[in-house]
């Protein structure tokens, strides 16, 4: 029975993107008769209808290809029900040139917002299939997504290399690690860079206790200090706020990231030291997936292909324990992963020494 797969990569790129995108089209292939729809730049080219019957050849030599073939963009979920100036429904152009496309079901690859959306076409009654891809690793439902573990080699790469350079000057260095809401990213990376400081959004900050861990090693004889700091973390006085009250209380206070504000804020507390801010920032989304991020992504894309040959929709892949599942869509849409301030790994820190900043 032939299939024809719709297949869009949306929000932030990340390594893992088409291997995952080969893995969909190479299973299907295999599998079934199938044709491949490719569509530009996420939702953007569901709505715009924007779109190309791929070849068997473009799914060739892209399995290390770091980005998207396809092309992304954001397009957030709480404007999809929003009719612009533009005056397009956009939920009505998706029905609309899915049917046009003559799709028999829709593969989406992303985030969170990119799932929210994918669960309200499900619920539209388009048949949607989703693959969870963030460097974040903020998908509920699944261990790990496809990217994530290449932004913590990234990441821990660049702790290492500031390792030497902290050393060499007696710093301070403040590594600024992407992960607005979520740290995972944080932890791992600074668990594996050795980082002596990691904060977390998770785990609100405050600065004296981030002082003492610093303290503590200039009087065991450490010249430099090592701190991973998630871009949204936040102290303690900060937790307490609403975001809006959080985004202009920093802007009246004329803040420049989150790493440049630790080193004045420790600068401040401590005028000896030297303290200096590190913003690897797209750094950590670019280039080719390592290897687990290609088996894991190649292993997505495969269990996408089998969920289609067997019908089942409305569902998104995920990996729980060893194994390749799948969740329902309405189950973990709009659900962010965050780490629990006593998950193992933090504990792991804790027991190492490493200080979260909170006591």
């Amino acid at each position: 029975m032939k299939r024809r797969i719709g297949i869009l990569t949306s929000g932030g790129d990340c390594p893992g993107l088409n291997a995952a995108i080969r893995g969909v089209a190479r299973a299907a292939y295999e599998m079934f008769d199938a044709e491949i729809i490719g569509i530009s730049d996420g939702y953007r080219g569901l709505i715009e209808g924007d779109w190309q019957e791929m070849k068997r050849s473009q799914f060739s030599g892209i399995l290390t290809l770091g980005g998207t073939i396809l092309g992304t963009k954001r397009t957030p979920f709480r404007n999809m029900r929003v009719i612009g100036e533009d005056n397009v429904d956009k939920v009505a152009a998706m029905k609309k040139n899915y049917a046009d496309m003559k799709l028999d079901c829709l593969v989406t690859l992303g985030g969170n917002g990119t799932h929210k959306t994918a669960n309200l076409l499900s619920e539209e009654g388009l048949n949607v299939i989703g693959l969870p891809k963030t460097i974040d690793n903020d998908i509920y439902g699944t261990d790990f997504t496809f990217g994530f573990h290449t932004a913590v080699d990234i990441a821990t790469d660049v702790i290492d290399r500031i390792h030497t350079t902290a050393a060499s000057h007696g710093r301070v260095m403040v590594i600024e690690i992407m992960g607005n809401k979520a740290g995972w990213l944080t932890l791992y990376s600074g668990i594996a860079g050795g980082a002596d400081v990691v904060l977390l959004p998770e785990i609100p900050y405050d600065i004296k206790e981030v002082a003492k861990c610093v303290e503590n090693r200039i009087k065991n004889k450490k010249s430099f200090t090592i701190i991973a700091v998630a871009e949204g973390a936040m102290d303690r006085k900060e937790a307490k706020m609403k975001r809006k009250e959080r985004e202009q209380a920093r802007q009246e206070a004329g803040f420049n990231g989150i790493a440049n504000r630790i080193c004045k804020e420790l600068t401040a507390v401590m005028p000896e030291i030297e303290a200096r801010a590190v913003v690897p920032g797209h750094l950590q989304r670019g280039g080719s997936p390592s290897a687990y991020d290609r088996v894991l992504s190649t292993q997505f894309g495969v269990h996408a292909a089998q969920l289609i040959a067997q019908q089942e929709y409305g569902v998104t892949v995920a990996l729980v324990g060893n194994t390749i599942t799948h969740n329902k869509l309405s189950e973990i849409a709009g659900v962010p992963k965050l780490v629990p301030v006593d998950h193992q790994m933090v504990q792991v820190a804790r027991d190492m020494g490493i200080s979260f900043g909170d006591k």
